[in-house]
């Protein structure tokens, strides 16, 4: 196979938020396995910088790593600007950093809780698609934005983290809508139970953790997790080759959504009171 069809993004200049971990991560070794040159940003500079010099030295394409919190205003400018300065152009925003709070009720999360989650969670995704969309028009490129399965079917305990997660989708709808007529793409894709180092937390914080791991990947037709490459396979697709798709969501779910289940709610509080 040619090296143009190996690298089916060769030479695109792409920015992903929250990229040092996770899905993020995912995203930096797919694009920069097929040529892109990646600006990834997150607020931990060790994780960070070891996947920059581990990325270069991969290759073929290159990487450059940006501290950043998203959700302070003048990191996000910083990241765009940094970009621009180095590169000169953007070809693809990946707005997928995000923070998913501790499962609680709605009784115990305080309005100021649920204003930082916004900033960190949609904010951020407004304001990097906002300084990004000026350079974005010039080389009518794409937004990705990462929004989650919750969003459409819900999670126990997780009100403020499944608000900003349907925010997104929303979003991403009426961005494309303005941005179409800029030729500029926008979608999005809703993530299920992708193994990440969030999800190996949650499990090993569990009294039985090889039952939580297992009930994970049972919630999947496909009875497994999804990978870090599935997403970020899944986000190239999107950036290179889906030039007819814009304003859609996409699921990654493995059917995590599809079929009945076991879902009384009844019996269980019953048994609580």
């Amino acid at each position: 196979m040619a090296e143009s069809e190996v690298q089916r993004y060769k030479g695109k200049v792409t920015i992903v938020t929250g990229g040092s971990k996770g899905i993020g991560k995912g995203c930096v070794e797919v694009f920069v396995k097929h040529g892109s040159k990646v600006v990834f940003c997150a607020r931990g500079e060790k994780e960070g910088k070891e996947l920059e010099a581990e990325m270069n030295k991969r290759g073929p394409g290159e990487t450059m790593f940006l501290t950043c919190d998203v959700s302070k205003e003048a990191d996000i400018k910083n990241v765009v600007a940094k970009t621009v300065e180095k590169y000169g152009r953007i070809d693809c925003l990946i707005n997928n950093a995000g923070q998913h709070p501790p499962h609680t009720s709605i009784d115990d999360i305080s309005a100021d809780d649920f204003r930082r989650l916004l900033d960190v969670n949609i904010v951020s995704i407004f304001l990097f698609s906002k300084f990004a969309l000026p350079h974005l028009r010039k080389t009518k490129g794409n937004i990705i934005n990462a929004s989650s399965l919750v969003g459409q079917i819900g999670q126990p305990g997780a009100t403020t983290y499944v608000s900003t997660k349907g925010a997104i989708t929303s979003f991403t709808k009426a961005l494309a809508v303005d941005e179409a007529v800029h030729g500029v793409r926008v979608n999005v894709f809703s993530p299920g139970n992708v193994w990440t180092p969030m999800w190996e937390n949650e499990a090993n914080s569990r009294p039985d953790p090889e039952a939580c791991r297992q009930a994970g990947a049972d919630a999947q037709l496909v009875g497994r997790y999804g990978t870090l490459e599935e997403s970020g396979l899944l986000c190239l697709y999107l950036a290179a080759d889906a030039t007819f798709c814009t304003g859609i969501d996409v699921n990654l779910s493995g059917g995590a959504e599809l079929d009945y289940g076991y879902k009384n709610k009844m019996k269980t509080s019953k048994k609580d009171t």
